[in-house]
């Protein structure tokens, strides 16, 4: 701003009639990011951890985020792919929260359950990206369900017990590439829960870049045994929220958040954890 260097490219360009930058929530921002108030040490689980640029905008919501919060977001890689039943206590007893990252494919979906129930069995702040969140299906099917062997089918094409299942629309693709279910789609809140209370609102509309979805088939399993379906599309019903009343922040969401997160407009989830 200084060298006026945004000037000089204006009058490069022939482009008149321009009004100073507006730069007070900028400098907000910036402020608070400086002098942050508290620290919270979040571990990021994802199998990608050597390629950071893997999970950027997740980062970068991090510091969008924590600045709104004048909060530092210290994060801390632990890859899933060795995370075990044994070392799960120590590799997390640091944390104050847990983010599961997105992703594909079976490698690291172990960890990614063992790091759930240690996060829903120890009351420690856990939220669940796309991949994240059916992880969190998954571990509670088998854990508190009963159901053995429960998974997605992705990960076990034969599993006794989908819970998280390929897409109706998505079965009749045989090319994949940008075939995914993409872009902004509605979804709509039920009163009361921690979903509704972050929002402050009953409908959103978020990006989705998936194959796989909750089988609605064992919704009414999950629901007697305490896990809730705080969020569903309004058109299908497809299952977009999950959390559990009796944890102190306990919450997956089927889409990216992150993806509509910017400084102005931190995204509203990572906020709060």
């Amino acid at each position: 701003m200084q060298e006026k260097l945004d000037v000089i490219v204006l009058k490069k360009l022939h482009i008149n009639g321009y009004a100073a930058p507006e730069l007070t929530k900028w400098r907000v921002f910036l402020d608070k990011l400086k002098y942050p108030k508290s620290k919270v040490t979040i571990g990021l689980i994802g199998k990608y951890i050597e390629l950071q640029d893997a999970y950027k905008s997740i980062l970068e919501a991090f510091v969008h985020a924590g600045a709104m919060n004048e909060c530092k977001v210290q994060v801390q890689n632990v890859h899933s792919e060795f995370i075990t039943d044994e070392n799960v206590a120590e590799k997390l007893k640091d944390l104050d929260g847990l983010l599961v990252a997105p992703g594909f494919g079976h490698r690291g979906v172990s960890g990614k359950i063992i790091a759930v129930k240690y996060a829903r069995e120890n009351q420690l702040p856990f939220f669940g990206i796309c991949l994240g969140m059916q992880m969190a299906v998954i571990e509670f099917a088998r854990n508190v369900l009963g159901y053995k062997n429960a998974d997605s089918t992705e990960m076990d094409a034969n599993t006794p017990y989908p819970v998280i299942d390929l897409m109706e629309e998505q079965k009749k693709i045989k090319t994949k590439g940008g075939t995914m279910r993409l872009g902004s789609y509605p979804c709509v809140i039920k009163p009361g829960t921690l979903a509704h209370q972050i929002y402050d609102a009953t409908t959103i509309a978020e990006r989705h870049r998936h194959r796989w979805e909750f089988n609605n088939k064992y919704l009414d399993d999950f629901e007697k045994a305490g896990l809730v379906p705080s969020g569903k599309n309004p058109d299908n019903g497809l299952v977009e929220i999950i959390e559990l009343a009796n944890h102190p922040f306990f919450i997956g969401v089927q889409y990216h958040p992150e993806l509509k997160s910017t400084v102005e407009s931190p995204s509203l989830y990572l906020c709060i954890l």
